[in-house]
């Protein structure tokens, strides 16, 4: 299962806006910066991103089609702001992951009740 469109519609218009200034500081959270494939804008979604060895996975609670994912795929990384540290990713993979493995236990559980398998990993640069 993934988060509906709807709910989509109502974090980019609401949540977003009120988390966003926030989700660059706090453990578990981060701001993926990327720019758009036509427009050439820069966006700033706020993402639930995690370390792992090579670099940082993203959970994909929308799923791996958004709009933000294809644009980082298009160009082959972005940047990633968290605990206020700007970090450079490249080579972005999607994977499939039921287990959630790479997330710590509890968010595991979290995005299991949520039913989140996806999830987009990036090699720090």
């Amino acid at each position: 299962m993934v988060i509906s469109k709807r709910v989509a519609r109502f974090n980019k218009i609401a949540t977003n806006r009120v988390t966003g200034p926030f989700s660059g500081k706090l453990p578990g959270f981060g701001t993926i910066v990327h720019k758009g494939r036509r427009s050439g804008r820069v966006y700033l979604p706020p993402v639930t991103v995690f370390r792992v060895p090579e670099g940082c996975a993203v959970a994909l609670p929308y799923g791996p089609d958004t709009v933000w994912v294809r644009n980082v795929l298009a160009a082959g990384g972005c940047e990633v702001v968290t605990m206020g540290h700007e970090v450079k990713l490249t080579d972005p993979r999607l994977e499939h992951d039921e287990k959630r493995a790479a997330m710590p236990f509890p968010v595991r559980q979290f995005l299991g009740v949520l039913g989140v398998d996806d999830f987009l990993y990036l090699r720090r640069a």
